[in-house]
């Protein structure tokens, strides 16, 4: 029976490359919501003060849908706006990506992405937005966070093998970087802008 596997987390937490790798270890179909949005122009426009294509979150859902009746084999379904438009029904498994927000952070500057995007993300990433959406969404059965901080791709990628085979129990609750950062006194520096 062929698996629907989601990975989704904030920008700049590795779903791009670790799904890649995953396509390509287990032989299964990779969708990337970015490049589909951008390579089918599934936009509605631009925010210039994001820098980003606003996404037809209707048309993405009914493309990702054709894709899913359409397909013979296991499918990976990656990007920050699953939640947004992957059929819950369909779902067989949804991994959402956690990374440290001073790791986040670095990654987001290398990528030259404006103080206003990097410090979203951030709040975003800080305060789990991706893993309560994917939990609304798909419910907390459906969904696995892994800690992908400091990690190499393979070893993420190997963590996601065991779970789907069974070696690894799913779970929910893994990282606590509010708890982190007030801790550490660091929240204001990465709140403190909101």
């Amino acid at each position: 029976m062929r698996r629907i596997i989601v990975v989704t987390g904030t920008p700049g937490v590795g779903k791009s490359s670790i799904s890649a790798e995953l396509a390509s270890r287990i032989d299964a179909h990779l969708v990337s919501l970015g490049e589909l949005i951008r390579g089918e122009k599934l936009y509605v426009g631009f925010d210039r003060e994001r820098d980003t294509l606003i996404a037809d979150i209707e048309r993405v859902s009914r493309r990702v849908s054709e894709i899913i009746s359409s397909a013979q084999k296991d499918i990976i379904i990656e990007g920050h706006l699953a939640a947004d438009v992957v059929p819950a029904e369909e779902v067989t498994i949804v991994f959402v990506l956690r990374r440290d927000p001073e790791e986040l952070k670095k990654i987001l500057e290398e990528r030259s992405y404006a103080e206003k995007k990097i410090m979203e993300n951030l709040a975003a990433e800080i305060l789990d937005v991706c893993l309560f959406e994917a939990i609304k969404k798909f419910g907390v059965d459906k969904v696995c966070e892994i800690d992908v901080t400091s990690k190499s791709i393979g070893d993420v990628v190997q963590e996601i093998l065991d779970v789907l085979s069974g070696l690894r129990e799913r779970k929910v609750g893994v990282v606590d970087w509010l708890g982190k950062l007030e801790a550490e006194g660091k929240l204001e520096e990465y709140l403190g802008k909101f």
